[in-house]
């Protein structure tokens, strides 16, 4: 007898429904693009630059008549908002804000320079620190920037080991570091929706990432989204600038009443987060030239 012949299934091509469904998601995923590119470019409109590409010019020594001895030497490194970018005057800046309270807490003079400059990216760290003079060290450094990474859609990851590597040639001149993470960018009402949430969730990725680096080159983290992002929200017209984007001087204000306990703290070398750090500098020590 002859054995019956097993019919196989035949495999069909993709059927029209599921083809249908992949063109309708890549239309969507199109569509979805093309929007968000539009209101990017609304959000620049909005925007503009109506204060410039130069920060206010801060760098001095700080309450030198009010406090005798050796000055702390305070670097400040990183992108617009490090550089001070919407105050309105130099002691707004801040720097001049972290540099007055230093003062405060130590009853010491305060030398503050900054490298950071308007528009950078993480990538730019680099660059910052090698303009500095070669036998110059800061006794704190307070590192700010991320927001024009989330802007110009640089991989978190990419820039997380950017500012881990900055980090560690800071510490590699005795200095220690602060490092305040990227702002909360969902709080920047100049920029619409859904533009402004896909910008927050790309700003506390790449805050967490950089805390996570950071720490593993020995910085101390404050996160800015967390510790002054609600505020923004709340009172953006105090605490942004004309602009709706950088800080006010009341916004500088409280991001450097955020950063300062941190930044106190590495100067009297306590021993958080993960190993000691540079202590405050003694008042007879000869002044960095």
């Amino acid at each position: 007898m002859r054995r019956a012949r097993v019919r196989r299934p035949v495999r069909r091509p993709v059927t029209l429904a599921a083809a249908s469904s992949v063109a309708v998601l890549g239309a969507t995923a199109v569509a979805l693009r093309t929007l968000i590119s539009r209101q990017a470019a609304i959000a620049r409109r909005r925007i503009g630059k109506p204060l410039g590409e130069q920060a206010l010019d801060a760098d001095r020594v700080w309450r030198r008549k009010k406090h005798d001895g050796r000055p702390v030497e305070l670097l400040v490194l990183g992108d617009s908002i490090a550089a001070g970018l919407g105050a309105g005057h130099r002691r707004d800046t801040l720097g001049a804000r972290l540099a007055k309270g230093i003062a405060r807490a130590a009853a010491r003079p305060v030398r503050l320079r900054t490298a950071a400059v308007v528009g950078s990216e993480t990538s730019a760290l680099a660059a910052q620190i090698a303009a500095l003079p070669p036998d110059y060290r800061a006794d704190v450094a307070v590192v700010v920037v991320g927001g024009n990474d989330v802007t110009h859609r640089v991989p978190p990851m990419r820039a997380a080991a950017q500012l881990e590597q900055a980090v560690g040639a800071l510490t590699a001149r005795g200095t220690a570091v602060v490092v305040g993470t990227c702002p909360d960018l969902g709080t920047l009402r100049a920029v619409p929706q859904p533009l402004r949430t896909l910008a927050s969730r790309s700003s506390r990725q790449l805050a967490a990432a950089q805390a996570r680096a950071a720490e593993r080159a020995g910085a101390r983290v404050v996160g800015l989204a967390r510790a002054v992002g609600p505020v923004f929200a709340e009172r953006p017209d105090e605490m942004f600038s004309i602009d709706r984007f950088h800080p006010s001087a009341l916004g500088y204000r409280r991001t450097a009443e955020a950063l300062l306990p941190a930044v106190l703290g590495a100067l009297r070398g306590d021993a958080e987060p993960s190993r000691s750090v540079s202590p405050l500098p003694p008042a007879d020590v000869p002044a960095n030239p």
